[in-house]
């Protein structure tokens, strides 16, 4: 691998969007420099006015293999990545078989992605009931944090955690200085749904918003006590967010992510057996999308990442409709920036805040310090994005295994021209390279 200069009108560095010149070797950046001609004889890319953006990195994603691979698979997410800008991921615990829990799981999951990454990947361990003594090995073998689910995760290898467990494995977690990702909402405040299985509102009404802001509240207490980094994935209600921030008020170490789907649709408009858009918790209503905006404006919340969590039509119960039988995962992983971008350029927000919710502030969550901003010693993961373009989203053009999406159909601001991984480029010009240049991280790099 040899030098490269990147150069663009507009780069989006961790003090501003402004002209400047990237100078890449081996890989890394070298060098930040103002907008102009490069040396004699060094390879140029130059990406005119399209934005050039350090790559994202998406920190919820379920790739499912091993065990899984008809959901998805490494080869396809990672393609699927490169597409949208994603130059790292890190893949959770559930859904492949079998789950993240042990070191030898671990090895299992590694094995499966060997030679099929198309862009840097990394892990999550899981904790479940029992698996106390595995977490510090799992630490050791290079996973970044760890993920529990506080209610039922929809999976048998998965099982969900109590207080009482989290209280084994915090003590442990504070030790490594690892972050707890969490599920939250607590189970006993879901409700059996009632009505018709192919209405929205009967799947909305199980999932109260008071099981999110519980569940909370039970892990600010946790961490409190036990000095432990807490991470609530996929916030779905602005209902927790007084209480996030009278916690961070006390001093309590907690981190907040919401997704695109929660930001961009809302509950009054989910069709009747449009069931592409379940999830858990479920997508709320128009007024309670934008106040999430608002806690992302106001630093309430931390990142958003996709929480990308695929499955076979079937199971997706397209045909059927039923809201409860249908698996509770949305397809997004290749869309997230360009969705995130229709919806904050609209409000006024600016790719500067994009980077910081979707690269900066994941990086940070995972520990990954070479990861997630432009600047001298970061790897050259970069993106050129055209924030103008209009597009339609076609799912037959999407690179995940399945073309199920709640996109689809749906007009979208600002495309991915160009993708690159440690001076590589993976995407370009619509098609994903052929040579898989993804490697797999084992530490907190």
């Amino acid at each position: 691998m040899g030098s490269l200069v990147v150069r663009s009108e507009r780069v989006v560095l961790p003090d501003g969007t402004r002209p400047a010149t990237i100078h890449i070797s081996d890989g890394r950046i070298t060098h930040v420099g103002p907008h102009a001609n490069s040396a004699s004889g060094e390879a140029v890319l130059d990406a005119r006015m399209a934005v050039v953006m350090p790559g994202l990195v998406d920190t919820h994603v379920h790739v499912n293999e091993p065990g899984r691979t008809d959901w998805e698979g490494f080869e396809h997410a990672t393609r699927a990545a490169a597409a949208g800008g994603v130059t790292t991921l890190v893949d959770m615990p559930l859904n492949s078989v079998p789950a993240t829990t042990t070191t030898r799981a671990l090895d299992a999951k590694r094995h499966s992605a060997e030679g099929k990454c198309h862009v840097d990947v990394a892990f999550w361990g899981g904790i479940v009931p029992g698996n106390r003594e595995d977490l510090a090995p799992l630490a050791k073998a290079g996973v970044l944090g760890f993920k529990c689910f506080l209610s039922p995760s929809g999976v048998d290898e998965f099982e969900h955690v109590t207080e009482g467990d989290l209280r084994q494995a915090l003590p442990v977690l504070a030790v490594l200085r690892l972050p707890l990702l969490v599920h939250a909402e607590v189970p006993a405040l879901l409700l059996q749904p009632v009505g018709d299985p192919c209405s929205y509102e009967t799947w909305l009404r199980s999932r109260p918003s008071t099981a999110e802001v519980a569940a909370i509240e039970l892990l600010g207490r946790l961490a409190r006590e036990y000095g432990a980094h807490l991470h609530v994935v996929h916030l779905a209600t602005k209902d927790a967010l007084p209480v996030i921030r009278q916690l961070r008020r006390d001093g309590v170490q907690l981190t907040v992510e919401t997704c695109p789907h929660y930001l961009t649709f809302a509950a009054e408009e989910i069709q009747h057996g449009a069931t592409a858009l379940k999830c858990a918790p479920p997508i709320r209503t128009a007024s309670n999308r934008e106040a999430l905006w608002q806690g992302l404006r106001a630093g309430d919340i931390d990142l958003i990442a996709s929480d990308h969590s695929p499955a076979p039509a079937a199971l997706k119960s397209i045909k059927a409709g039923d809201f409860i039988a249908a698996w509770g995962g949305i397809a997004s992983l290749q869309l997230g920036l360009s969705a995130i971008w229709t919806q904050a350029s609209a409000r006024g927000l600016s790719l500067d805040d994009v980077v910081r919710w979707m690269s900066a502030a994941p990086a940070q969550l995972a520990g990954l310090r070479s990861k997630g901003r432009i600047a001298a010693g970061a790897d050259a993961d970069l993106v050129f994005f055209d924030p103008d373009e209009s597009w339609i989203v076609d799912p037959a053009a999407l690179h995940h295994r399945h073309p199920v999406t709640p996109y689809a159909g749906k007009r979208l601001r600002g495309s991915v021209q160009r993708t690159i991984v440690r001076g590589e480029t993976v995407f370009n010009d619509g098609r994903v390279a052929s040579a898989f240049h993804g490697r797999m991280i084992a530490s907190r790099a």
